[in-house]
């Protein structure tokens, strides 16, 4: 089912199915919700950097071998180039502070803090600066979102003046905002230069350029030298086989397809939902505790984000209508 998906997300020289533009949201809005939950359960068996390299070497593997046996052109230099510094940039420095900082955070909060990313679309996005940042309501949208930022990490830094142990969690959610602006820089450049390459070929070849940058990290730490692998426990294995399978196959291939499709900062709405499902699955399964102040910035950040994208939608069917 996962490959049938795959190939559909492939197809870009087709007209583009408003069906398959549905499923691949869904997909991305669903499955990436829950994939901040299972990180948190993968990394009780899987050091850090090994988890990262684990899980992308493996889908990229998987996912290249299904290209080539359908006959994907999947070994151009420039296209491998391009698709190295994107998946770098989404999946080892981003996927990586959203990896490392669960050590320290709960899910929940990480998803929220992740929720900020259209903002980063928006100010990053250079060749749409004249059309976004002409907009008073994308303007207002983005101070908007800053302010719920802000309001998240409110709590955490009087704390930290007072709780021992806090300040871990600071440099955690301050990782987590630059990971933030290195998923939407990233999925921008593969947006603009992943012309005419099928998404899943993109989506491989960003999979295994991170996962070798994840398992010389790994090497460099130490993780893989003292890895005992008979230690894992199982629900581990079942959630990086989940992360492998649903959240990097589907999910990732999913959304790197409706860069091409789909304007980028429609395709970043996908931050409407994923903070509602990561924040359910962590307090109904994980027990963790997320505050009303927490709460009140998760709302105030996709505020800013849905006023932002409204604007943009307001403008363009106005456009059609002249």
């Amino acid at each position: 089912m996962v490959f049938t998906l795959i190939t559909m997300y492939s197809k870009i020289n087709k007209p583009v199915s408003p069906v398959m533009v549905i499923i691949a949201f869904a997909t991305v809005y669903i499955v990436w919700g829950s994939t901040y939950f299972f990180l948190q359960v993968a990394l009780q068996g899987f050091p850090p950097m090994l988890l990262g390299a684990v899980r992308f070497l493996i889908a990229g593997s998987l996912l290249l071998g299904w290209c080539a046996a359908t006959g994907e052109k999947a070994f151009i230099i420039k296209n491998i180039f391009h698709a190295s510094v994107s998946g770098v940039l989404l999946l080892f420095v981003a996927m990586g502070t959203v990896i490392w900082s669960e050590q320290t955070l709960p899910s929940a909060m990480v998803a929220i803090l992740v929720s900020a990313a259209p903002i980063w679309f928006v100010l990053l996005d250079y060749p749409k600066w004249n059309e976004n940042l002409k907009n008073r309501w994308t303007i207002a949208g983005l101070f908007i979102g800053f302010g719920g930022v802000i309001l998240l990490f409110g709590e955490q830094i009087l704390k930290a003046f007072s709780v021992p142990g806090v300040q871990a969690s600071i440099w955690g959610m301050a990782i987590l905002v630059f990971g933030s602006m290195a998923w939407s820089g990233g999925s921008l450049y593969s947006k603009y230069k992943a012309s005419g390459v099928s998404g899943r070929v993109n989506a491989a070849w960003q999979m295994l350029a991170a996962g070798t940058v994840f398992i010389v990290v790994s090497l460099l730490r130490g993780e893989v030298q003292h890895m005992q692998w008979n230690t894992v426990p199982v629900n581990a294995w079942l959630a990086i086989a989940y992360l492998i399978i649903f959240g990097s196959l589907a999910a990732f291939s999913a959304y790197v397809w409706l860069l091409q499709v789909r304007p980028a900062t429609q395709v970043s709405t996908y931050a409407y939902v994923n903070p509602v499902i990561a924040v359910m699955l962590g307090i109904f399964f994980g027990h963790e505790n997320i505050s009303l102040l927490q709460i009140a910035g998760l709302v105030i950040i996709l505020g800013s984000v849905l006023l932002i994208n409204l604007a943009k939608q307001y403008k363009t069917n106005k456009a059609k209508t002249v």
